[in-house]
């Protein structure tokens, strides 16, 4: 998986989760964080995390951790 691997897959579905990212690439959330924080350094991709629902505590952090394409 190389950088334009990841940039095509959120040109495609213009915003996806880093679980959704993991999953797809078949690899470690912690493995795509660095190459996701070198696009954004690019400006080609933006972190997006919504606001926690307040009350419930079950979700992932990389579940709610979301990356958007931007051009």
């Amino acid at each position: 998986m190389i950088l334009t691997d990841i940039q095509t897959y959120l040109t495609q579905h213009s915003r996806a989760s880093l679980t959704e990212l993991a999953i797809h690439f078949r690899t470690d959330a912690h493995a795509l964080r660095p190459m996701l924080k070198r696009l954004m350094r690019k400006g080609r991709i933006r972190q997006w995390k919504p606001e926690k629902c307040g009350g419930c505590t079950s979700c992932s952090p990389e579940s709610i951790e979301f990356y958007e394409w931007v051009g």
